[in-house]
């Protein structure tokens, strides 16, 4: 998918391959930097080692597992109604962790509007965000 939404910034000054070998370690490179955000770790060796460590905290509760789920949602559903051009600057930079040169690459924008639509995008979030509150409250 990475190659084909970059087709068009293919040049042609080397070889097919070589550009496919640099988005394959690119996608690589971006995958880890998520793991790494996640914290996520194979759970093989804990499993057998400490089961208690998969108990639910006690400071969790039933309610705050709840609202973080209602959270995500909103989120979601926030995000879904932005523009198509808002979304996909959001998408690429909060979620899939790009860099705005990597994004403005990818969508064939200038850096500067890449920036701008975030501004743009965050700023909406927030408003749609602070209304999801106040109806929740």
């Amino acid at each position: 998918m990475a190659a084909f939404r970059n087709l068009r910034n293919f040049r042609g000054e080397a070889k097919v391959s070589s550009w496919l070998h640099r988005i394959a370690i690119n996608q690589c490179i971006t995958r880890q930097r998520r793991a790494k955000v996640r914290s996520e770790a194979p759970l093989d060796d804990e499993t057998e080692k400490d089961a208690a460590s998969f108990a639910t905290p006690v400071e969790v509760s039933p309610a705050r597992v709840v609202e973080g789920l209602e959270r995500t949602v909103a989120v979601r559903l926030a995000v879904n109604s932005l523009p198509l051009e808002l979304r996909q600057v959001i998408v690429m930079k909060e979620f899939e962790e790009l860099t705005f040169r990597e994004i403005a690459d990818a969508l064939g924008l200038p850096l500067s509007t890449v920036k701008s639509r975030l501004y743009t995008a965050l700023r909406q979030l927030q408003m749609r965000l602070q209304k999801f509150g106040n109806e929740a409250a």
